[in-house]
């Protein structure tokens, strides 16, 4: 039976999801199974779309692209009566106990609320690199150092990241170059002794330009006329957490900018839950889905120790009780034959 979401009130929802990503979804999946009155708000931004195979999906030996996940995923959570709107919200409050949202199309209430609205890495401004992304150019070395061993690798950076990066390259290729697109280095002394004693090279100068076919990086072309032959290039230029509803409604957020959570993915705001890349996680996948399931769960004990405190359930129960069908059938035993 699937539960409205407020008995006074019709349009509060008992849960709403803002993020139709990979922790979205998967967390409107298990809070439509759990028979939850759920709405998920997408504004279409999900960062899996970036990603044209991704390898390291449990389950997809053959890898699997990230919108047809997300496509998935989301027939999936239709399929458990979750309901979508295509809609950005812009702020959010709170009005008691429940949470109200305005969006760009209507406003909406809820109960319990999710914010999955992920991250976005900054692509570096080099002229024609952002073509190539998620086919050369990539953001995370546990993600893509499988893809690209054994070929001509550069990072784009200037800092400790950067050269972090580039020693954890060298576990997938020899050929590994830090260029730093003409920013002044800001690692530290024991980073410029590791890119020594690593002899990993360093281009200085300002890339002009992105020499690629097809998507896939040939060579940078740097400002003074050379040119540095590679296969993929990797950044660490910085992210962008989606963070503002958490910081409007006053959820604590760490240094980086990601919401402060617990292993129930409760914020330090009551009624309040956050999941996947927005979250101090790393940003995988796979760790996202199973935040958002982690999540949900959450969301759904919380709602159901609700519902005995102010006896909601019993409500519930009266009505099942009314239908008269709330104890199994008992047969009578059949007699035993006696013995000829």
């Amino acid at each position: 039976m699937k539960r409205a979401g407020d008995s006074d009130d019709p349009s509060t929802h008992e849960v709403i999801v803002v993020g139709g990503g990979i922790a979205g979804l998967s967390a409107a999946i298990y809070l439509g199974r759990a028979q939850r009155d759920v709405l998920v708000i997408d504004s279409g931004h999900s960062m899996a779309k970036w990603e044209p195979v991704v390898q390291n999906y449990l389950g997809f030996p053959n890898g699997v692209g990230g919108e047809e996940l997300l496509k998935n995923g989301c027939t999936q959570a239709k399929r458990y009566d979750a309901r979508f709107v295509h809609d950005e919200i812009k702020s959010a409050s709170t009005r008691k106990s429940v949470f109200v949202l305005k969006g760009k199309r209507k406003s909406y209430r809820t109960k319990r609320l999710l914010i999955a609205t992920g991250i976005f890495h900054l692509p570096p401004e080099i002229p024609g690199v952002k073509q190539c992304l998620g086919h050369s150019m990539f953001f995370c070395k546990d993600c893509d150092g499988y893809r690209v061993r054994g070929k001509r690798i550069a990072i784009v950076g200037a800092n400790n990241e950067a050269i972090e990066y580039a020693l954890g390259m060298l576990d997938y290729s020899a050929c590994v170059i830090v260029a730093t697109n003409g920013k002044r280095p800001r690692w530290d002394r024991r980073h410029a002794r590791w890119l020594e004693e690593y002899e990993i090279p360093v281009a200085r100068k300002r890339i002009r330009e992105v020499d690629q076919r097809k998507r896939k990086i040939r060579a940078l072309g740097f400002a003074t006329g050379r040119s540095v032959k590679i296969d993929y290039l990797f950044t660490t230029r910085g992210d962008i957490f989606h963070n503002q509803l958490a910081k409007k409604l006053g959820a604590k957020l760490d240094p980086d900018g990601q919401i402060k959570v617990d292993h129930c993915m409760r914020t330090t705001l009551p009624r309040l839950y956050a999941a996947g890349c927005v979250t101090p996680a790393n940003c995988q996948m796979i760790i996202a889905a199973g935040q958002g399931a982690a999540a949900a769960q959450a969301i759904n004990r919380d709602l159901f120790e609700e519902s005995l405190a102010s006896h909601s359930l019993r409500r519930v129960r009266e009505e099942q009780l009314e239908d008269k069908r709330t104890v199994p059938e008992v047969s009578k035993p059949k007699p035993k034959r006696r013995k000829q």
